[in-house]
């Protein structure tokens, strides 16, 4: 830093672009004229150059703004231009207003992306550390159910009554039903009581309903309601999914294989909140078509797993079809666990792979070497036919092999969708 010394005495420090201390002389002089000496003779024809105001930084950088937007005079563009090449500070305030100026170009679309707010929860989702280690395999029902709650927290009032048709598929044919919004997030609180009551806490429906079918609970909590369904169901939903997950991570490994009764059949508790995991996906797309909600389909990690869990209980679903007349007798029964008679399922795009169905036994092993047909879909079209949104006829498959094979496999993983 510099030290100057003015007339008056007094010894000021300043920065080199504040000017010394003026003269009474100075007060009448003219700003614009040239400092070293009289105007030169313009020359015919030339343009005359701009007159440069000496002009103090504090006034300078006031003028930023207005040189940003082209609003300044010729003079006082010319003044700030040059003061940008000596300060620093100065100038990254201008290239800031110019990038700021440039957001305002009439052709720019300011609209945010509606998918931002969605990449950027899944984005969360995924680098959040837990507060408490969650198992691997209750991660799904995590997910899940934390981006569900994300969707509720957006939507109005009003549109928790939104009308929604709840499609599944029975006895060769797609059911529909109609509830709204609110319906929905009671129908997912009263079947996760399943969950609730299995591990010992505390069941939305009262003791004595965890014999009852995933439809009958969804149907006597509906039934039980003193008025329709608002928003006020989402915070129960909500504190019971929190509930499971944080008793399931702090239980120990030997939970996993905690048996959950849905009446007609039983699933471990792992393949359990893998299931509630892919309604939980289900029902949100359901209310996100409602409200007119942008939403994305599972992690692939995730969406393989919730295949993985359909293709292991097709054999069992063909199996009771097959007792009750709907699909083809065995052709070639084998040992338990040994190679039988299989369907090549190729699941394509995020979340698939290659799974080998036993088709006469669900205690048979699905193997490659005994394929007898194959069928190749999109990951979220056959989650897609599981769910029951679709039939089987519909179902856009590249197939090749035994039909009357094909048919029963899709028509058993139609099977496996409910209320």
């Amino acid at each position: 830093m510099t030290r100057a010394n003015g007339d008056d005495g007094d010894d000021v420090a300043r920065a080199p672009w504040i000017p010394g201390p003026r003269r009474a002389a100075d007060d009448h002089a003219d700003l614009t004229a040239d400092p070293g000496g009289a105007p030169e003779e313009e020359k015919p024809g030339a343009e005359p150059e701009p007159d440069v105001p000496v002009l103090t930084h504090g006034v300078l950088k006031s003028l930023l703004g207005a040189w940003a937007l082209s609003a300044c005079s010729a003079g006082e563009t010319q003044a700030v231009e040059d003061h940008l090449t000596a300060c620093a500070p100065c100038a990254d305030e201008a290239l800031r207003l110019r990038d700021a100026v440039a957001l305002l170009h009439e052709d720019r679309d300011l609209d945010l992306d509606p998918l931002l707010r969605s990449r950027v929860l899944e984005n969360c989702l995924g680098r959040r550390p837990a507060r408490i280690p969650v198992p691997e395999w209750v991660t799904p029902y995590d997910a899940e159910t934390a981006r569900l709650d994300a969707l509720l927290r957006d939507i109005g009032e009003s549109e928790w009554h939104a009308p929604v048709r709840l499609k599944w598929y029975e006895e060769g044919r797609i059911v529909r039903r109609k509830a709204t919004v609110a319906g929905v997030m009671g129908h997912l609180l009263a079947v996760d009581g399943l969950v609730s009551a299995a591990l010992g806490l505390e069941d939305p429906l009262g003791a004595g309903t965890p014999e009852l079918s995933p439809s009958e609970r969804t149907e006597a909590l509906w039934s039980g309601l003193d008025r329709p369904p608002n928003r006020s169901i989402r915070g129960p939903w909500r504190d019971q999914s929190h509930t499971l997950i944080r008793t399931v991570s702090f239980a120990g490994r030997g939970v996993a294989d905690l048996t959950v009764t849905y009446k007609d059949f039983a699933l471990p508790l792992r393949d359990s909140l893998l299931e509630r995991a892919f309604e939980c996906w289900v029902h949100a797309d359901d209310i996100a078509n409602a409200v007119a909600y942008p939403y994305a389909a599972p992690s692939g990690a995730h969406l393989h797993s919730m295949i993985d869990l359909a293709a292991r209980l097709l054999p069992g679903a063909l199996a009771n079809r097959r007792r009750t007349g709907l699909a083809s007798p065995a052709r070639r029964l084998v040992a338990a666990g040994a190679p039988g008679r299989s369907l090549h399922l190729e699941v394509e795009g995020a979340g698939g792979g290659h799974w080998y169905i036993a088709l006469d036994s669900p205690a048979a092993l699905g193997s490659p070497e005994q394929v007898v047909a194959q069928v190749a879909m999109d990951g979220v079209e056959f989650c897609q036919l599981v769910a029951g949104h679709i039939s089987p006829e519909e179902a856009a498959a590249g197939q090749d092999g035994d039909r009357e094979a094909i048919r029963d496999v899709l028509s058993a993983a139609a099977s496996l969708s409910r209320l």
